[in-house]
């Protein structure tokens, strides 16, 4: 299967453009539509879309499948892959499957705690981690098993990424986990909702400098006061500042607000690092507003 999308995310990077991805979630059932109508509202303002893998282990559509979906509608899909429901012989079967689907680009993660999920007594597999399932990419990319035995039905020519936190307690664990997914082959890297600019600048001058590889700044839309409340009590290593919270709780119009917040926060971003990563769980529809309000052109304007 071929389409004419599906390495736009790769030669946008490889270019050193300034990139923007947006995340949605699949479906909790067996519909797409919402999800496809939420991805085609995005298309031209983003390089790819990032379909969510069991995020916050809650039960959702497998992200190859919401990926190939995407995928028939011209829209380049970024399949997160988890480590945390699957051995590596799963792993690399999806990883091989999402290959003849079309899907090239992979952000490998290694999954959030089952506890935290909506199958609490759900078991847990995490036979590699994030930073294994890079290695096994990169092998699979090679030609081989991570056994080293050869693939005989031919290579694959993944794209893989990874997550990154700057805003990480433990500044040498951050640099220790950011360089061992650099050596294990992360062509980009995702950063975690960032609140923490100054903490960014740090981390993007100190650790991320000279490395070649894009990070991405997650930028997430708040749409309330109590949603920035929510977010600083169950989200680990995220502070949204008091000062924030405050100007969603006196807004008119909370919603407008938090857009213009994200706005002005792609705008620092766009001064630090190479990318944003844009959430806005359930409002992906906003983003491209988002976009307007801090300045970025369309795509294929940048592009024609």
């Amino acid at each position: 299967m071929t389409n004419p999308t599906q390495n736009s995310f790769r030669a946008a990077v490889q270019s050193g453009e300034f990139l923007i991805t947006a995340e949605v979630a699949p479906p909790k059932g067996g519909d797409p539509a919402h999800m496809l109508k939420m991805a085609q509202t995005l298309k031209g303002r983003v390089h790819a879309v990032n379909i969510t893998d069991g995020s916050r282990a809650v039960l959702r559509m497998c992200s190859i499948a919401a990926s190939a979906l995407l995928l028939q509608y011209g829209i380049e899909p970024i399949c997160q892959i988890a480590c945390r429901d699957r051995n590596r012989i799963a792993l690399q079967a999806d990883l091989m499957g999402a290959y003849a689907l079309g899907i090239r680009n992979i952000l490998a993660l290694t999954g959030d705690p089952v506890k935290a999920g909506d199958h609490p007594d759900a078991k847990s597999v995490f036979d590699v981690e994030s930073v294994r399932l890079l290695q096994l990419i990169n092998k699979l990319n090679s030609g081989s098993d991570c056994n080293d035995k050869p693939l005989t039905d031919g290579v694959t020519d993944l794209f893989p990424g990874a997550a990154v936190d700057p805003q990480l307690k433990s500044w040498s664990g951050l640099q220790r986990r950011f360089e061992r997914k650099l050596e294990a082959g992360a062509e980009f890297f995702q950063s975690q909702l960032i609140s923490d600019f100054e903490r960014l600048e740090m981390f993007m001058e100190k650790i991320a400098a000279g490395t070649n590889k894009p990070v991405l700044a997650g930028i997430f839309l708040l749409k309330s006061a109590k949603n920035a409340e929510f977010i600083n009590k169950y989200v680990p290593g995220v502070n949204i500042p008091q000062g924030i919270i405050d100007r969603l709780a006196i807004a008119e119009d909370p919603l407008k607000e938090g857009m213009k917040i994200a706005a002005e926060q792609v705008q620092l971003a766009k001064q630090l690092c190479q990318g944003v990563h844009m959430m806005a769980v359930k409002r992906e529809d906003l983003i491209p507003q988002i976009l307007d309000l801090a300045g970025i052109v369309p795509i294929q304007a940048v592009n024609s």
